[in-house]
C-alpha cells in the first residue's frame, strides 16, 4: 500500500506534485477525506455547492429557527433561554468568518500550497519528518477540543429537550419533534464549532513549521557556515512568516473582535438581569465562550510561540559572536597571572559543570540555551561580517504580524488577561448559581 502512494516528503517526487491540488493518492489523501465528512471540502463544484449548502443550513437556517420557533415562549423560568440570542449569534458570526476564511484559502491557493508542503522539497529531513508527525496528529488535536465542549453542550441540549423545554409537534409527535430537533442543533453546534477550531489548529499546523525550521536554523551557528548563507535562509524564513501573517491578518483580528465583542455583549446582559445567571440559563453562554476562547488562544500562543523563537535567532547570533570573539584572542605569552586564571577556571568549571545541565531538563532547546557555542571553526569568519549579521538579526525582527502589529508575548499577555477576566466573570457566576432554582 506505501509503495503505490507517492511520497511526498521524498525530494526527487515532491517537486513533481508542487502544485497539484487534486492528486488523490498522497500524504493528503486522509486529510481530504475527513473535510469531505465535515462537509468543507471544495475541490470541485460539486462539493463546494454541498459545502455551502450545509454551511447555510447549519450556520444560520437552524440557529434562526431554534432561536425564533422552537424556543419555549409560555414554558417555566427553568427552560427560558434569555442569552441564547448572544450565544448563537457569537457562534455563528465566527462560524461564517471562519468558513469563508478557509474557502478562499483553499480556491487561492490550494490545501498543498496552503499548507507549505510544496515548500518541504527544500527542507532537511528532520523538518520533513516532524511536519509530517504534527500534520498526523492535527486533526485528532482538533477534536481534543472539539468533542469536550460538545460533550457538555450535549448534556445541556438533551436536558432541555427532555425535560419538556418545547412542545411544538411540527412532526405530529412531540417526542419525535424534540429528538429532530435537538439532533439539528447538536448538529448545528458541532458544526460551527468543527470549522472554526479547524482554521486555528491549521494556523497552528502552519506555525509548527516554520518553529521547525528555526529549530533546525539554529544549527548552522554549530559549525563554519558562511554568513551569507546563514542571511539567505534567514530571508527565506521572514520571507514565509509575512506571507502567512498576510494570508491569517484578517481572520486572527476579526476573530478577535468578534470573540471580544461577544464576551462584552455577555457581560452586559448577565448584569442587566443578575436574577437569571445560573448553569440553566447561562450554561449554553459558557460553553460558546470557552469554545471560542480556546480556539482564539490557540492562535495567539501559537504566533507568539514563533515570535519567541524568532527572538531566540537573536540572542543566539549574539552568543555565537561574543563565543567567536572569545576564541580569536590568544592569551599574552609574556605574562602569566595567577588569579585572573583561577577565576577563569572556576567560572569554566561551574558553567560546563554536568550539575548545571542535569538540572536544565527540558526547559532548553535548540535556541533558547545557555550553552556556550563550539567555537571551534570560527576563525574562517572576519569579525565584521558576525557583527554586521547580528545587527541585522537586531534590526530584523521576525514574527507573525497584524498589520505591523507584532503578536509577541506582551500582547498575548494583554488579550489572555481581558479576555480570561470577561470568562471568569461568567462562569463565577453561572457556577457560583448552580444550586439556584
Amino acid at each position: 500500500m506505501g509503495d503505490e502512494r507517492a511520497t511526498l516528503l521524498d525530494p526527487n517526487k515532491s517537486r513533481a506534485f508542487a502544485r497539484c491540488v487534486s492528486y488523490s493518492q498522497d500524504e493528503l489523501h486522509v486529510f481530504r477525506t475527513w473535510l469531505k465528512w465535515l462537509c468543507v471540502d471544495q475541490s470541485n463544484h460539486w462539493t463546494s455547492f454541498l459545502s455551502w449548502l450545509v454551511f447555510l443550513g447549519f450556520t444560520i437556517l437552524v440557529p434562526a429557527l431554534s432561536h425564533f420557533v422552537l424556543a419555549c415562549t409560555d414554558c417555566d423560568s427553568l427552560h427560558s433561554r434569555p442569552y441564547d440570542a448572544v450565544a448563537q449569534l457569537s457562534l455563528s458570526s465566527v462560524a461564517a468568518l471562519s468558513f469563508i476564511c478557509l474557502s478562499g484559502f483553499v480556491r487561492k491557493y490550494g490545501l498543498r500550497r496552503f499548507l507549505f508542503f510544496d515548500k518541504l522539497c527544500d527542507e532537511s529531513e528532520t523538518v520533513r519528518n516532524d511536519y509530517t508527525k504534527q500534520f498526523n496528529r492535527s486533526l485528532k488535536l482538533l477534536f481534543v477540543f472539539v468533542l469536550p465542549c460538545f460533550a457538555a453542550e450535549s448534556a445541556y441540549k438533551i436536558w432541555w429537550y427532555s425535560s419538556g423545554g418545547t412542545r411544538i409537534p411540527f412532526l405530529g409527535n412531540v417526542i419525535v419533534s424534540n429528538t429532530v430537533a435537538c439532533t439539528l442543533e447538536l448538529f448545528s453546534w458541532f458544526y460551527r464549532t468543527v470549522v472554526f477550531f479547524l482554521v486555528c489548529i491549521l494556523f497552528r499546523l502552519i506555525c509548527c513549521l516554520q518553529i521547525l525550521r528555526l529549530q533546525d536554523f539554529a544549527q548552522v551557528f554549530q559549525v563554519d557556515s558562511d554568513v551569507e548563507a546563514v542571511l539567505r535562509e534567514h530571508l527565506r524564513i521572514r520571507r514565509h512568516l509575512r506571507i502567512i501573517s498576510h494570508r491569517y491578518r484578517s481572520f486572527i483580528l476579526w476573530a478577535l473582535i468578534l470573540i471580544t465583542a461577544s464576551q462584552f455583549a455577555s457581560l452586559l446582559m448577565t448584569m442587566r438581569s443578575s436574577a437569571d445567571v445560573d448553569i440553566y440559563h447561562t450554561g449554553e453562554l459558557a460553553v460558546c465562550s470557552v469554545s471560542l476562547l480556546a480556539g482564539l488562544m490557540i492562535i495567539l500562543r501559537s504566533a507568539t510561540r514563533i515570535t519567541h523563537k524568532a527572538l531566540a535567532v537573536t540572542c543566539l547570533a549574539a552568543k555565537w559572536h561574543v563565543c567567536a570573539t572569545i576564541d580569536s584572542f590568544d592569551a599574552p605569552e609574556a605574562e602569566t597571572p595567577v588569579a585572573p586564571v583561577v577565576e577563569e577556571q572556576f567560572f569554566t568549571q561551574s558553567s560546563e559543570g554536568s550539575s548545571d545541565l542535569d538540572d536544565v531538563g527540558d526547559e532548553e532547546d535548540e535556541l533558547d540555551n545557555t550553552n556556550f557555542v563550539p567555537s571551534y571553526a570560527y576563525s574562517t569568519i572576519s569579525f565584521q561580517k558576525r557583527q554586521a549579521l547580528v545587527t541585522y538579526f537586531e534590526n530584523n525582527r521576525a514574527g507573525i504580524t497584524i498589520f505591523g502589529f507584532m503578536l509577541d508575548r506582551t500582547s498575548l499577555h494583554t488579550i489572555f488577561g481581558i479576555e480570561l477576566s470577561l470568562l471568569l466573570w461568567l462562569l463565577g457566576k453561572t457556577v457560583g448559581n448552580l444550586s439556584s432554582p
